[in-house]
């Protein structure tokens, strides 16, 4: 589909900028300005990496290396935040992977500035005015002939229809309340960041961040998640202890999987507690928390995977993986819920540059899970039981199931080594909620994978403070998307049924030119709280009235006639059952109440109300 008038207008004005820009610097270049490491050249490379993770787009290549080592060490990078991120990036890389990155060629440009060459303005110019020229006359083609405009939502994103609001309402309001009874407080915060405070936190996933373009002066991303924004919030505030959740929408540039509840556009619930204390005792409570969530949702059986970031780096260590390499490591073996062990172990050796027998040892390792005794087992290792991280990890562990004992939520833990979550800044014990049964969706039994997840980071908020003040954190994010896909799949099957109104009252007349007295025992019903409604026509037809509540799952009704109303009486009508019942008009609120409060409703995947 051609783009809208507005984003060509747009594009042809920046296009128009950066032709005048590429002049003016020629101009100045001609008086005797070096072009190597210049002020236009600096300014083009921060151009492009606003847009591009790395030079040749978003992966790292040799052109990388090339300008890496071409450009100078005292940058002002005050200047270039764009180029200071690529650049501490590029720093983070040894040697060795290096060498592996492919050969990809960067911009005309920026190749002049990376092999130290005068760069060829008017080439450069010729050719961003030959970019100019097809723009505006796209811009001409539209205004001949408009294009058809295609409805619909963009990739990734959904509309939500009554039933399934009410699904989603239902879910939230549950794991609030788990939320609350622990004492967690809400926040919220901004629905972008600037950029450098979402940068370098997420590791290989960090090219799923949504880049905003420059309104203002700042460099801006859509959240990632929740995490970060907090420890931006905890540090910027000088907090120190705080319980908090969070319900929001976050934004990933990933490939979607609407079945599954993948989506590029979806809400994370997040329960976290920040503060000193002792070794996991808040870590506990998290599990605590998934599992009281996941048992009032009854979405299925499910299992919760916990491991230690200790743990992992030992393991890495004692295996042979380099330090540097621990992360991307890690970020493979956290695929192994998706991917045979087989092709886990090749993208280790060939993409990552860990050895076949550094990966065979880790292989004997991640395909292990238990409890405690595993533990224990693993304590007395010859190659583990004398590394500090492992042991430390393993000692951490054993505490942690202890802990969920005496919650009595040990039946619902298993400690398995192959859970790593790729995420960078966790630093020590992690987990994953896991439905250990497919749900059927459509005609198709399809695992849903992963339903919540977190850990613990105690280095993330000292990233954001000028003295490094870290405040150890510990959290748990909900994937609500895939337990609505479950309960959706469920409302499709007929396994549940969902009431989209909450009305308990229909306000009905039997006979013509009752609207007036409709309206005020309408306002008499709404005064007392009692959820009401009525028809907006003035003289609806009785069958009418009554299949609008049987259709709307609507319980009673008021039924206004005239002999009834001469004698000071109104009928109700109780829809299921049909009874209808004569009871004085003045005692027609205490007898709605009386009879609500004794329903038998069903609310969707919830208990009866009584």
């Amino acid at each position: 589909m051609a783009e809208t008038q507005d984003n060509l207008l747009q594009k042809i004005k920046d296009q128009g900028d950066l032709v005048r820009k590429l002049k003016a610097a020629k101009e100045s270049s001609g008086k005797g300005k070096s072009a190597t490491n210049s002020l236009q050249d600096l300014e083009e490379i921060n151009r492009h990496l606003s847009k591009y993770s790395y030079i040749s787009g978003f992966v790292p290549s040799k052109a990388d290396v090339e300008l890496h080592y071409n450009l100078e060490n005292n940058l002002d990078f005050r200047k270039y935040p764009h180029i200071k991120r690529w650049w501490y990036h590029m720093q983070s890389f040894s040697d060795s992977e290096r060498t592996l990155f492919p050969v990809n060629h960067p911009s005309y440009a920026i190749f002049n500035v990376m092999q130290g060459k005068k760069r060829n303005f008017d080439l450069e110019i010729q050719e961003e005015v030959s970019k100019l020229l097809a723009l505006k006359a796209q811009l001409g083609s539209e205004d001949a002939a408009p294009s058809k405009f295609v409805l619909k939502t963009p990739k990734g994103t959904r509309d939500y229809n009554p039933q399934q609001m009410t699904i989603r309402n239902n879910v939230l309001q549950k794991i609030i309340t788990v939320f609350k009874r622990h004492g967690a407080e809400c926040i919220d915060t901004p629905v972008f960041e600037l950029k450098e405070v979402l940068t370098g936190k997420y590791g290989e996933d960090s090219k799923l961040i949504y880049d905003l373009k420059d309104q203002g002066g700042e460099i801006l991303s859509l959240r990632y998640d929740l995490t970060v924004p907090l420890a931006r919030y905890l540090a910027m505030n000088k907090i120190n202890n705080l319980k908090r959740y969070h319900i929001a929408k976050v934004y990933r540039r990933d490939n979607p999987a609407m079945t599954r509840g993948r989506y590029r556009e979806f809400y994370q619930c997040d329960f976290d507690i920040a503060g000193q204390y002792d070794l996991m005792v808040p870590d506990a409570e998290c599990l605590l928390v998934v599992t009281e969530i996941l048992n009032s949702l009854d979405i299925g059986k499910y299992v919760l995977k916990v491991n230690h970031r200790r743990l992992l780096d030992g393991m890495f260590e004692t295996c042979g993986v380099p330090a540097d390499k621990f992360r991307s490591t890690c970020s493979t073996v956290d695929k192994l819920d998706k991917s045979p062990w087989e092709e886990v172990r090749t993208e280790m050796i060939n993409e990552k540059g860990v050895t076949p027998e550094a990966a065979d040892r880790i292989g004997e390792y991640v395909r292990l899970n238990g409890s405690s005794e595993l533990a224990d087992k693993l304590l007395q290792d010859e190659k583990l039981s004398k590394n500090k991280s492992a042991v430390e990890g393993l000692e951490g562990i054993k505490l942690l199931l202890h802990y969920c004992e005496l919650y009595g939520i040990k039946d619902k833990i298993l400690f398995d080594l192959s859970l790593a979550r790729g995420l960078d800044y966790y630093t020590g014990v992690i987990y994953e909620a896991v439905l250990t049964q497919p749900i059927k969706i459509g005609n198709e039994d399809q695992t849903v994978g992963s339903i919540a997840g977190g850990g613990r980071y105690d280095n993330l908020v000292g990233m954001f403070d000028s003295k490094n003040k870290q405040v150890p954190c510990v959290g748990v994010s909900i994937g609500v998307e895939r337990i609505f896909s479950v309960l959706e799949a469920k409302l499709a099957a007929g396994d549940i049924s969902v009431r989209t109104s909450d009305i308990d009252v229909y306000v009905a007349s039997a006979q013509k030119n009752f609207l007036e007295e409709r309206m005020k025992i309408c306002a008499e019903l709404w005064n007392a709280g009692i959820k009401t409604e009525q028809s907006y026509k003035k003289n609806p037809k009785m069958l009418n009235q009554l299949q609008h509540c049987e259709e709307n799952g609507i319980p009673l009704a008021v039924i206004l006639g005239e002999s009834e109303l001469k004698r000071g009486l109104v009928k109700i009508r109780n829809i299921t059952t049909r009874q209808e019942d004569e009871i004085p008009r003045d005692n027609l609120v205490e007898e709605l109440k009386s009879r609500i409060e004794v329903l038998d409703i069903k609310e969707m995947n919830g208990p009866i109300r009584k």
